[in-house]
Formats: C-alpha cells, structure tokens, sequence
C-alpha cells in the first residue's frame, strides 16, 4: 500500500459527531507520548497531519483520518497520563469505550507500546479488553531508533510474553525519527482491508 492522500474528516467526542460507518476504519490505540502522531505522520507522509507535541496526554479526541479515499486511521486518546484529571481520564475511557464497541466498520485495532520499556499495566489492561472484543493481534513497537538490535530482540520478547501474545500476533519495530517498520505495517493494512 501507498498513502498518496489523507486528510482530517472529523474530531469527536460523542457518537453523534463520528462521520458516516461507510468505509472501513483502523483504529491507533496507545499510552500517552508512545509516539502516535509521529507514527500517523510517517505513514501518511505528511510532516504535521496529527499534531506530535512534547507534552503527553494532547489528544483529547477521537481524530478521523480519510486514506486514499477508501478508508480512514482513527487516532485515540492516549491512555495514563498523570498529570490529567480522573474526571478527564473517565471522559476518555467513556469515548474509546463507545467507539470499539459500537463502531461496526471498525476492522483492526493497532496498539502502540515503547520499545525501550516493558508493557505497563495499563498496556496489558488495553490488550485484554482488546482481546475480549476481537480486536487484539497488531502490535507496535515505537521509537526502536533508541535500541540496539539485541536490546530490541529483547525486548520484543518481552513486549510478547508480557501482553499474553499468541504466535499470530504481528509485533512490528518501527522508528519514525528513521523511517523504518512502517511499510510493513501498512502490509498489514492491505490484508486487513483485503479480508
């Protein structure tokens, strides 16, 4: 696959304000600062498409992207930031709560975990309540640029013994500061369009 177009369609945060369930949809799911947007702007090829900020816990919305056209990446909220209310962190899980369970064109889910730490309790509670709607299976690692190759051999045994990974999960290594590992999660995206 080859991202020549993509484009914000919309910004929600109630059902109401989710565009039309006509195209199928792949959604981004992660912690906080694991790197999202920067991944979203490699992939689409686009410097500033999602807004990558120094600071975690920006995306308080749920951030439509058309692709190509034919189908759209749905960047979540992320997931753990301290320094945001309880009332805000509820908020959040409410919307992602209403969006994997109520979203019929949702194909696939991409969870994003760092590299260079193990999954946080947080990761692993998102992987189960992924797994317990069928969704689980796609699996990042970010910011890989930070890691040697056997630190990154590593730890992606751990990322798939720590999140209960079965042999037909896809863990895929990318960096967007040197702009590897997304062709073969765009790879990805194919099948699950194709199926």
């Amino acid at each position: 696959m080859i991202i020549k177009k993509a484009d914000i369609v919309a910004t929600a945060v109630k059902k109401n304000q989710y565009p039309s369930d006509d195209v199928p949809e792949i959604a981004f799911v992660g912690r906080s600062n694991v790197g999202k947007s920067s991944l979203l702007n490699l992939l689409t090829n686009r410097k500033s498409l999602a807004r990558v900020s120094q600071s975690p816990g920006k995306t308080r919305t749920i951030n439509f992207y058309s692709v190509n056209d034919t189908f759209r990446i749905v960047d979540l909220p992320g997931y753990g930031y301290a320094k945001v209310s309880k009332s805000v962190t509820d908020d959040w899980d409410r919307m992602m709560d209403e969006y994997f369970k109520g979203r019929t064109n949702l194909k696939a889910v991409v969870q994003l975990v760092d590299s260079r730490i193990e999954p946080t309790k947080l990761d692993v509670a998102m992987y189960e309540y992924l797994k317990g709607l069928g969704l689980d299976g796609i699996v990042v690692m970010t910011k890989c640029d930070k890691l040697s190759k056997n630190e990154l051999n590593k730890n992606r045994s751990v990322v798939k013994k720590t999140l209960g990974l079965d042999e037909n999960a896809v863990i895929i290594p990318v960096s967007a500061l040197k702009k590897t590992g997304h062709d073969r999660l765009l790879e990805v995206f194919d099948n699950v369009l194709d199926n």
